[in-house]
């Protein structure tokens, strides 16, 4: 069994009414907030769904593995936390890296990814917090403008590079213990 992700202890400024303090928190990953590895699978198993058939994105996956959801959805559990299995078994961000050179990819294209990839999000049941979506949102955008950098002619891979770690932007909302500040 798998270790299980850390987790960071974060102190946040918390109001109730008028008055504000400071407790420690502990924060999930965005890996477990969104429901690990199962979640993730659920997500790319829809959002591919939806990639095979839609005109604009199908030519570019027409090639794709079976397994392509799976091993994506290990991609973004890596970097939202989870264990390292897309380094494990794909080699990391090098390998990432690799499958989108020379691919053309067209800013049409990937805001129809991103537009895609926000929908199958809802439809796969991912949570639906506004903390949780604005990191989500963020690394979509990020990572699309970084694949659409990477694919264009004549590009070639820098150095490898570590794989990219996000997390929260502000950390989620959850209720208190139960113990009101004094």
């Amino acid at each position: 069994m798998a270790a299980s992700p850390p987790r960071t202890t974060r102190y946040v400024l918390v109001r109730c009414g008028p008055r504000w303090w400071t407790r420690g928190v502990t924060v999930p990953t965005l890996y477990e907030w969104a429901g690990g590895a199962a979640a993730l699978e659920r997500l790319f198993t829809v959002f591919y769904t939806h990639v095979r058939a839609d005109p604009e994105l199908s030519e570019l996956f027409r090639d794709m593995d079976p397994d392509h959801p799976r091993h994506v959805a290990a991609w973004l559990g890596e970097v939202f936390g989870g264990p390292p299995v897309y380094s494990r078994e794909r080699g990391g961000h090098a390998h990432m890296v690799g499958k989108h050179l020379g691919k053309g990819i067209t800013e049409r294209q990937r805001r129809r990814w991103v537009e895609l990839l926000q929908d199958a999000a809802d439809e796969a049941g991912l949570p639906a917090d506004p903390e949780f979506r604005a990191a989500f949102a963020g690394y979509v955008e990020w990572g699309s403008r970084m694949a659409v950098l990477l694919s264009q002619p004549d590009v070639r891979p820098g150095p490898p590079e570590p794989m990219p770690s996000w997390t929260w932007a502000l950390p989620p909302w959850q209720p208190p213990d139960g113990a009101a500040p004094e």
